[in-house]
């Protein structure tokens, strides 16, 4: 999130779809929405802290009125269209490094088997660890373009490494056809050569990186299930975008390239 203006309810911070318009700062802290698993993700983000991790916002408490504060974390967010700033090699090989650091504490922490996690981005195979699920371009900062610390853990649930590693490619790489990769990055971004950087970046294993491709195939079919569910709900957010953005061709045209470049994907990720 970013500053955008001043109003009565604090300096409105702009980024995201789902709580567009509904986060604020107050100086140090900010007060958004909470998720219904707050209870519990506060307790996991500050035990992430506790071994060692200081790259997400801090909880501080619930309010009466189902939001939750947490500290503000300084730095820039990259906000659609990307700039190339956010885009370059360098930042690419830190958001891979930035999502292993959260990997590295959160295997030591216990996932709390009581809490509801959503299931939308969730991992379909499970798993021991909470992964982020959305580090999309809106949920990371940057301090001297390296990326810092992650944001806005509403869809965090129980999965694998390698399923997180996938959903941040979608964003990052981006894991899209070029037509649709023009809509919001900037010209000229190589995909199996960024796919690779990332994957460094983050150190994945062989084994990982062999599985990668596929399991970016299945991430997508996620996200389009994830899309429906709300355009059926008629949520107008998503309903807009949908049509903005090309539809369900659109969709359509990603998995055929996804599938189409699967080979060259795991070349890129093995060589």
């Amino acid at each position: 999130m970013t500053a955008e203006d001043e109003t009565a309810e604090g300096e409105a911070l702009v980024g995201g779809m789902v709580n567009a318009g509904a986060v604020f700062r107050h100086g140090a802290l900010v007060e958004r929405p909470a998720p219904r698993t707050a209870p519990a993700l506060h307790a996991h983000l500050l035990a992430l802290e506790e071994h060692g991790f200081d790259g997400t916002p801090r909880p501080i408490r619930l309010t009466a009125d189902s939001r939750e504060q947490l500290t503000f974390i300084p730095g820039d967010v990259a906000l659609p269209p990307f700039p190339r700033w956010a885009m370059t090699e360098s930042a690419l090989r830190s958001v891979g490094s930035l999502l292993r650091r959260l990997h590295d504490a959160s295997a030591a922490v216990p996932v709390d088997a009581c809490a509801e996690w959503p299931r939308s981005l969730a991992d379909p195979a499970g798993g021991t660890m909470l992964c982020h699920n959305d580090v999309c371009p809106e949920n990371v900062v940057f301090r001297d373009g390296r990326a810092t610390a992650l944001i806005d853990f509403d869809l965090a649930a129980p999965g694998r490494a390698v399923w997180d590693v996938a959903m941040t490619a979608r964003y990052w790489v981006p894991m899209l056809d070029p037509t649709s990769a023009a809509v919001l990055h900037p010209a000229g971004l190589d995909a199996p050569t960024r796919l690779r950087i990332l994957a460094d970046g983050y150190g994945l294993s062989t084994q990982e990186r062999a599985e990668l491709p596929g399991v970016i195939e299945q991430a997508t079919a996620s996200c389009r299930a994830f899309v429906a569910e709300r355009v059926a709900d008629g949520d107008p957010t998503y309903t807009r975008t949908l049509s903005e953005h090309g539809g369900w061709q659109r969709w359509d045209r990603i998995q055929q390239w996804l599938a189409a470049h699967r080979e060259s994907f795991k070349a890129a990720l093995l060589k």
